[in-house]
């Protein structure tokens, strides 16, 4: 599991983009919390933030002319199996979203994805 770095969310090919949308929904659903070495850092911050990622990743996916679950742009939607969450406290995004995505994370993601056979630019 991975979230990549945001800035790579409009290059990435359309198998890691729709990966990507597979990766964010499982961490909102019955992922949350569970340990994971590339994704703990996620839950050191408020669930929100998952939910603004995973938003960037919906709007590239529109752009594309994929048509997401609209059930997925509402923040307490965990997906099909699970409940809703009772509340949520909205945040101002940052930029970027996770402190974590740094430049020598964007670095990691492109060696990740070249090492895939995937060569973007950088952002």
């Amino acid at each position: 599991m991975r979230l990549w770095h945001e800035a790579l969310i409009p290059l990435l090919p359309r198998p890691q983009l729709l990966g990507q949308h597979r990766e964010a929904a499982a961490l909102r659903g019955k992922g949350w919390g569970k340990k994971h070495a590339t994704v703990d850092y996620v839950f050191t911050h408020p669930y929100y933030k998952l939910f603004q990622f995973h938003l960037l990743v919906l709007a590239e996916m529109e752009r594309r002319g994929y048509v997401p679950d609209p059930l997925w742009h509402d923040p307490l939607y965990r997906g099909k199996n699970l409940p809703l969450l009772e509340t949520i406290k909205p945040l101002p995004a940052t930029h970027p979203l996770y402190p974590e995505h740094d430049d020598a994370y964007l670095e990691a993601c492109l060696l990740n994805l070249a090492q895939k056979g995937i060569l973007l630019p950088k952002p």
